[in-house]
This record gives structure tokens, C-alpha cells and sequence, in this order.
């Protein structure tokens, strides 16, 4: 019988481990998603000494050490202390948080990383943003340059956040000599996750604005973390972009899924977003509406070139959350109930819009009363 792979021995024998030369990774936000995934990765490795896991509970990989306390609290220099490599991950992008709470925490935890792994003698910080950050506009190239200018707004769920870790990227090397930080930036992630975008395709049609030009590319979260391991392992730095090769056509998602379009006029989509939103209705700003409007496809030329591929195509990622989301209905960014799901599916989305509508005048009226 032949033996056991090398990552299964040391994932089963954690005390086998020591003798392994690679570096000793951190990663925070450990106990769950993205997180949990990529410890349990690290942790079944050959080519990883030793996984320090951080996060406010315990996860549930037990090859890896474990520190529970909030990445805000600075008592986490002395937990980073003896890492060679921090990949930061705790991050809150709930679409369901509060936002002002939600930036509080996104942008102190990444402040408070980045200067506690300068304070322990870390040497890299891997920090996870998104493709967002270049922005959805309708002059962009298809695919833009990994180095082209970000000029993405703070009018989409949680972009502001991710733009203002990314100013934190480029100034810790100034405020840290020594820190090298590596910025990995995932297109639509898929797999287990929540987002306005994967929510998209949880509406009984796919609502088009007219006029735009929808280019698609995912990311399978097995790539992602892959992506992630490639960095902490020091094969490539800077900013890198995480994703299928090439992309999807709006007709394309179209045939794919087999879901309809809802085409309208751009004020009338965005106009109706933006009120939605307002009176807290939806929890995604009109700002997400841009999205699923206009490119944001950017090549991962610096990944490929350093050895690194994805496994995933952008047809077997959409067809794994086709299967995700089966079942559930979501208008507008709201996803809705069991009954109100019967009546969409069964309407179509022309009268589940309508149906909104009819909630926010009823919404108004209350409020007129009180």
C-alpha cells in the first residue's frame, strides 16, 4: 500500500511539521469563509511550517494554532510574533451590516494588521481586496492591466472600504521599511459567498440597462485561495488579479442560465435603485447597479507569468452558482421570502418590480401617519 501524501501526513501529525523549512504563515479572519478555507489549505501543505489562525472564535481546523481575539486589538503584535507572513482576511462585507460599523471595522483591523506585523518582524502582508476597485465604467478596457488606475467610487457595497485598504497597501512600505505588501484583488467570487452581485442571479429576470455593455468574470473561491498560497509562499508580489481566464458576454450569461432579461432605461433602473435603497428597502446602494452595467474584466498576466493558473472557467463558475442560488429570489437586492418568491417566479419580474413599487408608497404613507 503506498503511503500517505506528504500534506495528509503533516496535516495528520502537526508535530511532523517542524522539520518543514517553509515560511510560518498568519491568517486573520480564520474561523470562517475565505478564512477557513484557505487555514485548512495552508495547514495540509508540505511547504507551510506552521499556520497561526486568528479570529474572534475557534475554527475548526486543529492542525493550526489557534489566538482568539479581534484583529482591532493591538495585543495581536505579540500573537504575530515568530510569522513570516500575515494574509489578512478579516474583513466584514456583509451586504446586511451596518455600513458606518462595517468601515469602522474593515479599515481599523487593516491599520492595526499592517502595524502589528511591521511591530513583530513580519516581512509580507497578503491583503485581499477585489476587481472593484478598478471601477465599472464604460470607457474601460477589456481586459484592463493589473497596474491601471483605480478609479472605482465609494458608491457600491463595501468599495470605499476596499479603497481605502488598498491606500494602506501602498503607504505601509513607506511607514514600515522592510513590510512587503502583496494586494490580491478576486473578480465576482463564487462559492459559499453572499454578495450584491452574486444576488444578481437570484432575480427571475436579469435586469439589463440600456445602453450598457455587461462583461462577466469570476472567481472560484478554490482559485482565490490557491492565488492566496502563491503569494504567501513568495513566488509573486505586488498587485495581483485573481480570476478566470477571459470573460462572459452579457448574451452569454444569458444562454448560459437560461434566465430572461429585463431590459430598462438607465434613470428608471438607477433611479428606482437609488430610492430603494434610501428608505432601506434594499440593502445594495444604486451604486452596485454600475456592476452589472459596464466592464471591469482585468488579466491576470502577473500570476500567469510567475507559474500560476485557475482552475476554473468562467462557465463552470456561473453554472456553480446557478446551483447555489437555485431556489431563491431576489428583487432588486432583495431577497425575498417564500411567498413572495412563489409570486416572482410566477409574475415575472416586470410585476415583482411593480410590487416594490406598490411597498414603497406603502412605506410612505406609514411614515406620513407617524
Amino acid at each position: 500500500m503506498s503511503s500517505p501524501d506528504p500534506q495528509v501526513r503533516a496535516a495528520r501529525n502537526p508535530a511532523s511539521r517542524s522539520a518543514v523549512r517553509g515560511p510560518v504563515v498568519a491568517v486573520t479572519g480564520a474561523a470562517s469563509g475565505i478564512g477557513a478555507l484557505l487555514t485548512e489549505r495552508l495547514a495540509a501543505s508540505d511547504e507551510i511550517k506552521q499556520v497561526l489562525a486568528i479570529d474572534e472564535r475557534r475554527g475548526e481546523c486543529t492542525s493550526a494554532t489557534w489566538h482568539v481575539l479581534d484583529v482591532r486589538d493591538p495585543a495581536i503584535a505579540e500573537k504575530l510574533r515568530g510569522a513570516d507572513v500575515v494574509v489578512h482576511l478579516a474583513l466584514d462585507l456583509d451586504l446586511e451590516s451596518d455600513p458606518a460599523a462595517r468601515t469602522a471595522y474593515n479599515v481599523r483591523g487593516t491599520q492595526t494588521v499592517l502595524t502589528a506585523a511591521a511591530a513583530a518582524g513580519v516581512h509580507r502582508v497578503v491583503l485581499c481586496t477585489s476587481t472593484m476597485v478598478y471601477g465599472a465604467l464604460e470607457d474601460n478596457e477589456l481586459p484592463l492591466a493589473e497596474d491601471a488606475e483605480l478609479r472605482a467610487t465609494a458608491e457600491a457595497t463595501g468599495v470605499g472600504d476596499l479603497l481605502e485598504v488598498e491606500r494602506l497597501a501602498r503607504r505601509a512600505p513607506r511607514a514600515h521599511p522592510g513590510l512587503n505588501v502583496t494586494v490580491v484583488r478576486p473578480a465576482v467570487l463564487v462559492g459559499g459567498t453572499d454578495t450584491a452581485l452574486t444576488r444578481y442571479f437570484e432575480s427571475p429576470r436579469l435586469l439589463v440597462v440600456a445602453g450598457s455593455r455587461p462583461a462577466w468574470q469570476f472567481c472560484h473561491v478554490d482559485d482565490l485561495c490557491s492565488a492566496l498560497e502563491h503569494a504567501a509562499l513568495e513566488r509573486v508580489d505586488g498587485e495581483l488579479a485573481v480570476g478566470c481566464d477571459g470573460w462572459l458576454e452579457q448574451e452569454e450569461v444569458e444562454e448560459l442560465s437560461g434566465i430572461r432579461r429585463m431590459e430598462l432605461p438607465s434613470a428608471v433602473a438607477l433611479g428606482a435603485a437609488a430610492r430603494l435603497h434610501r428608505i432601506g428597502l434594499t440593502p445594495s446602494p444604486a451604486g452596485d447597479l454600475a456592476y452589472t452595467m459596464y466592464p471591469w474584466v482585468v488579466s491576470g498576466s502577473r500570476l500567469h507569468e510567475s507559474g500560476w493558473r485557475p482552475q476554473w472557467t468562467n462557465e463552470e463558475v456561473l453554472t456553480e452558482l446557478l446551483e447555489e442560488v437555485a431556489g431563491r429570489r431576489t428583487v432588486a437586492g432583495r431577497r425575498l421570502g417564500r411567498k413572495d418568491a412563489t409570486a416572482a417566479g410566477a409574475a415575472g419580474a416586470t410585476v415583482a418590480l411593480l410590487g416594490t413599487a406598490a411597498v414603497v408608497r406603502r412605506v410612505r404613507k406609514a411614515r406620513r401617519r407617524i
